[in-house]
């Protein structure tokens, strides 16, 4: 039995549910979300909650049904607050800036990195060694602030680069004499 699925997902107020078959949209005061439940799970929306129960007692029916109702938990979440993802760039002369959809990154290569902004996505940078990604669509906020962080990833050295502000980096030491 999974733990995360026999829990229902509340919905708050000021967040609209449209139930179609396996479809789902949720609407809220940050955007729209849809997504299309598995044909292992069935979906159920009454009294404010979302429901997600397995079709019958199949292996694959088990291991689909907690995550699908995370997923519907996500879209519950993104339109209602968001998802955010803050990043740290750490070296000398490393810094990033927004200039109109672009991020302007300096990461000590030869150019400039400019990243384009996808639609769905907003960058914030308040320092110039600070990056806070937010969007209402968790997948898409982690991927961007992946790709970010992989144009220049810490490294165990010095511990230059770009680095999630949660991440801890495992730091080695330098040669010896």
């Amino acid at each position: 039995m999974s733990r995360i699925g026999k829990n229902p997902v509340p919905v708050p107020s000021g967040v609209d549910v449209k139930l179609d078959g396996r479809d789902i949209t949720v609407k809220g005061k940050l955007g729209q979300l849809s997504m299309r439940f598995v044909p292992e799970v069935e979906v159920s929306f009454d009294d404010g909650r979302i429901t997600v129960r397995p079709k019958d007692e199949s292996q694959k029916s088990r291991m689909m049904w907690g995550m699908q109702r995370t997923l519907a938990a996500n879209l519950v979440h993104g339109v209602s607050e968001g998802f955010h993802r803050d990043l740290e760039i750490t070296g000398t002369g490393y810094r990033a800036q927004v200039q109109g959809n672009k991020l302007n990154l300096q990461l000590g290569f030869s150019h400039d990195v400019v990243y384009d902004i996808p639609d769905g996505i907003d960058i914030k940078c308040e320092k110039p060694t600070s990056i806070r990604v937010s969007g209402i669509d968790k997948q898409q906020v982690g991927q961007v602030a992946a790709e970010i962080r992989g144009w220049r990833p810490p490294e165990p050295y010095k511990g230059k680069g770009v680095r999630y502000a949660d991440e801890y980096v495992v730091r080695k030491e330098g040669k010896k004499k």
